[in-house]
This record gives structure tokens, C-alpha cells and sequence, in this order.
């Protein structure tokens, strides 16, 4: 089995973070639109800082180490003016399809409670497949989140 496990992201990691983020293949499903590329190693560095700036236990951004080397991002954050939170991964195209996200995924919530959401593109059928081996039920689409309609998946945790 491939050797997986989380931890935060660091200064040090801009060059994976950088590999990972600069892909359309990996941005094309994140977030608000328009959607973008990274587009240099300061805009990483940037990132990198305002996603420090948001852990609070296990709530925040993880990376996803395969190997001892950063391949991805798994998430848990808040959802605004809600209780809920979100799950969200995001995988270099070299490392998808190895069961990495959902690994990560899974120890995350392991680490929570509460309602759970995750928010994926209509046509991302390699997330909706996680959410699904995460246990998570479809919902449906919404067009609650981030002013995009995406489909909602949930699960409740004890």
C-alpha cells in the first residue's frame, strides 16, 4: 500500500504546492469562477500563507503526503452563516486514481463531528465517486455555495 499521511502545509512546500496548483487539469473544479491557474511561485507562497491562517484543529488545509512528498490537499472548513462544514480534495494528476483522496478524506473525518458537506463541480465524477466511498449521501444540486451550482453530498458524524 502506498505510504499516505497528512500534515500542514509549510513555506517549504511551494515548489509541490506550485506543481499541483499551476494545472488546470486540478483548478478547473475549485472554487468560485472565474477559475485560474496559480500563476507563479509568489502567488503559491501567498496561498500558502492564507491557508495557514485558517487551521484551528483539525479544520483548515492538510497536505497530502504520498511518499513523504506533497501531492494534494484535503480540507475541512467552515461553510459561511452555517454550522456545517466542507470536506474538499484536490490531487496532482499523477497521484489520482490511487485511492489517495479518499484516504485522506476518511482520517479527516475521522477527526470531526457534526454535519459535513462536500461540494463538487456537476460534471467532477472522480470527486462525486469519493464523496460516495466516503459514505456521504447526494443531495442533489445547489447553488447555495460559492455562486456556482454544484452537487451536494452529506454525511453526519457522531
Amino acid at each position: 500500500m502506498i505510504s499516505m499521511r497528512l500534515r500542514r502545509w509549510a513555506d517549504d512546500d511551494v515548489e509541490a504546492f506550485y506543481d499541483i496548483y499551476s494545472r488546470w487539469e486540478v483548478m478547473r473544479h475549485l472554487g468560485a469562477h472565474p477559475r485560474r491557474v496559480v500563476a507563479d511561485r509568489e502567488e503559491a507562497l501567498a496561498r500558502l500563507a492564507r491557508m495557514r491562517g485558517r487551521e484551528d484543529g483539525p479544520r483548515g488545509y492538510w497536505a497530502i503526503e504520498e511518499d513523504g512528498v506533497p501531492v494534494g490537499t484535503v480540507l475541512l472548513l467552515p461553510l459561511d452563516a452555517s454550522d456545517e462544514v466542507e470536506i474538499g480534495w484536490h490531487l496532482h494528476p499523477g497521484h489520482q486514481g490511487k485511492g489517495l483522496a479518499t484516504r485522506a478524506a476518511r482520517e479527516l473525518l475521522s477527526r470531526t463531528g457534526g454535519r459535513v458537506l462536500a461540494l463538487t463541480d456537476q460534471d467532477n465524477l472522480a470527486s462525486q465517486a469519493v464523496a460516495v466511498r466516503l459514505g456521504m449521501t447526494d443531495e442533489g444540486l445547489t447553488d447555495r455555495w460559492y455562486g456556482i451550482t454544484a452537487r451536494q453530498y452529506a454525511i453526519t458524524l457522531g
